[in-house]
């Protein structure tokens, strides 16, 4: 990964149909969605805790092995800490008082339940658990998926998933699916699909929560869509999705005319090179959209408006 690649990051805040059928809708028209504009080729995830911070650094750092960048200061002492998990961010941050938060892992509320990283070697990440006074993963083999992976829990509570790739890719290991339990099936798919325009992969059923599972794909990330009821509490706080785009304004223009929910609106940061929107999808999970400085000039270098 280049410097200058690396460099945009750093200016980047931490801040359907239902029935299941196996075939795939026409992709829409990329004018109609923000796809045009994703120009980082994966999505940063952020996720909220309430734990000493040092026990959060420490699992995704020491145990996972994610190397730790630069903290930013966004002010009022709040920080946002950043670790380099595959080709994108995971930023870590406190819990704001705006928001919801519920326990319960997977199936236990709506929102941004799941993160899933990709190793190649079972014995080395076990092992870093035990050194650490952690039980070790207990890895189970779903064949049906042809997948080998372990359900932790983070400092704070929240899901991790570890798959094994033995002697997995550079590109393999830099992939990271984000887990996101929904209310509606229908209306969570058209905002992933028809609004940030991802692409759509084949649904596959998901032996470790025994339900169906639907994923939207960009680069090196794949959001992965979840449901069990419209019941469920909502959690609207633990985590959220962000997007390096080349023009913020045309994200912003796209969410009025489809009236998708505006959290925070377009707006910059005093000190940061940055422009941003606050999305929320249908369960109010945060969809965050940044126009870096480098974004932008490869925007200007394309000859765009």
């Amino acid at each position: 990964m280049s410097r200058l690649y690396r460099s945009g990051w750093l200016l980047v805040l931490g801040a359907w149909l239902a029935s299941g059928a196996s075939a795939q809708p026409p992709a829409p028209a990329a004018h109609t969605t923000t796809a045009r504009v994703l120009w980082q080729p994966s999505m940063n995830v952020f996720r909220r805790f309430e734990v000493p911070a040092e026990r959060m650094y420490e699992f995704y750092g020491g145990v996972l092995g994610f190397e730790q960048l630069s903290t930013l200061n966004v002010g009022n002492g709040a920080g946002v800490a950043r670790f380099q998990a595959g080709a994108q961010e995971l930023k870590l941050t406190r819990r704001v008082g705006n928001r919801s938060y519920e326990g319960g892992g997977v199936r236990g509320a709506t929102g941004l339940r799941l993160l899933t990283f990709y190793f190649a070697d079972e014995a080395a990440l076990s092992a870093r658990f035990v050194q650490r006074g952690l039980p070790a993963p207990e890895f189970k083999d779903f064949a049906g998926e042809r997948r080998r992976s372990a359900l932790v829990r983070d400092p704070d509570g929240q899901d991790v998933e570890l798959v094994i790739v033995p002697g997995a890719t550079p590109e393999q290991l830099g992939r990271i699916e984000i887990g996101i339990t929904v209310a509606d099936l229908a209306r969570s798919r058209e905002f992933y699909r028809q609004f940030v325009g991802l692409e759509e992969l084949p649904p596959v059923d998901d032996e470790r929560f025994g339900t169906r599972k639907y994923s939207y794909r960009h680069g090196a990330t794949t959001i992965s869509l979840r449901t069990f009821g419209q019941a469920l509490p909502a959690d609207n706080g633990s985590g959220g999705i962000q997007y390096v785009v080349s023009d913020v304004e045309a994200v912003d223009a796209l969410a009025k005319a489809k009236q998708v929910p505006i959290d925070q609106p377009l707006s910059g940061l005093p000190g940061f090179n940055l422009r941003t929107i606050w999305l929320d999808d249908p369960d109010g999970v945060t969809n965050y959209f940044a126009e870096t400085g480098q974004s932008r000039q490869a925007r200007a270098a394309e000859g765009a408006p």
